[in-house]
């Protein structure tokens, strides 16, 4: 397994995290849409947004998945925050980055990846939205193109939440 390695601009990055003012919040209904028509547009039964801090990807919507948090050292999603282009890992048991990943060898079983980077008005990455299968599985450019248009809807819901929550301090 390959840790992801830090991006140059973390310190950047982290800020624009915290100002979002949304780790640790409670679910909200408008992310856990798009989380749970992902899933059925896919037909896979994980779907994430996930936000990348110091120490960990912490999930403002987990559809699929019982836990609210990973450890970033053996996050899918630290990888893909380092890229411009989604990460698509079509079987992760033949990635060297992944194969001996323990989310891959045990729950929940990871065959297949695909995350797509939130993104700031400001150019910082803050997290993902990803898809999740426990089988190998492959994504064609119309499947990319709807991704893109669902990690787009989901980082405006961010920066419109930070717009809502700044205008009532």
């Amino acid at each position: 397994m390959i840790s992801p390695p830090k991006p140059r601009n973390e310190n950047e990055r982290l800020d624009a995290l915290r100002n979002l003012l949304i780790l640790d919040t409670p679910p909200e209904e408008r992310f856990d849409r798009i989380t749970q028509f992902a899933s059925f547009e896919f037909d896979v039964p994980i779907v994430l947004i996930t936000l990348v801090d110091e120490e960990r990807q912490w999930f403002k919507s987990a559809f699929g998945l019982d836990v609210c948090s990973t450890s970033r050292d053996i996050s899918f999603c630290g990888h893909a925050i380092l890229q411009e282009e989604i990460l698509i890992v079509e079987d992760a048991t033949k990635d060297e980055r992944f194969f001996d990943n323990p989310l891959v060898i045990g729950d929940p079983h990871i065959r297949f990846y695909a995350g797509a980077q939130l993104i700031l008005p400001t150019g910082q990455t803050i997290g993902t939205l990803c898809l999740i299968d426990s089988k190998p599985r492959v994504f064609d450019k119309t499947d990319l193109l709807i991704f893109s248009t669902l990690r787009n809807m989901v980082a405006s819901e961010l920066v419109d939440n930070s717009d809502k929550t700044y205008k009532h301090l």
